[in-house]
């Protein structure tokens, strides 16, 4: 019915289109993943900005006695304020000043006796606890997409453009024990 011609040239014609449709299914699951890595690095720099304002709530809530305010509000400060090259460790300083403040001894029982320290402890516990979630979800995505990266056809086409290979987040994130 069709020569053999014909046949061929409509065989080659839907094999490079079913491998435009591949690359081209790659490529954006690749652009997804970085748009993951963006979102839950917004979310996690929300996150660790929630736990500074409420570390500087707390240093200023006269719950604390004025070295241990000090100290908190310094390590908050400075983790509000590093820049990208510093940011974990001053989000670490932070996580262990926290870790610090709340293991005095009788700490529990003077917020106790000063009335509304116990709310702050409770919006402290859970903005800690939102950083440790919300950098497991970054994390996450960034093993994702550094799979993703890993991929021959990935790196044979230049599929991920100039995108930079997303880094990790690495922090001491161990709430404190309320």
């Amino acid at each position: 019915m069709f020569p053999d011609w014909i046949i061929d040239v409509l065989f080659w014609v839907a094999v490079v289109f079913l491998i435009g449709v591949y690359v081209s299914w790659r490529a954006t699951r690749l652009d997804r993943l970085h748009v993951r890595v963006e979102t839950a690095r917004a979310a996690l720099d929300a996150a660790l900005v929630r736990r500074a304002a409420v570390a500087l709530e707390l240093a200023a809530s006269h719950l604390l006695d004025p070295a241990t305010s000090l100290v908190l509000a310094t390590a908050a400060h400075e983790a509000r304020t590093a820049d990208s090259d510093n940011r974990e460790f001053a989000e670490s300083d932070l996580s262990r000043a926290l870790r610090a403040v709340v293991d005095q001894p009788d700490f529990a029982v003077t917020l106790e006796a000063r009335g509304n320290g116990q709310a702050v402890l409770e919006e402290l516990g859970a903005a800690a606890a939102k950083v440790a979630y919300a950098r497991r979800f970054y994390n996450d995505a960034v093993s994702a997409a550094r799979i993703a990266r890993r991929k021959f056809l990935i790196r044979v086409l230049p599929l991920a453009g100039r995108a930079p290979v997303p880094g990790f987040f690495e922090i001491d994130d161990d709430p404190p024990k309320l």
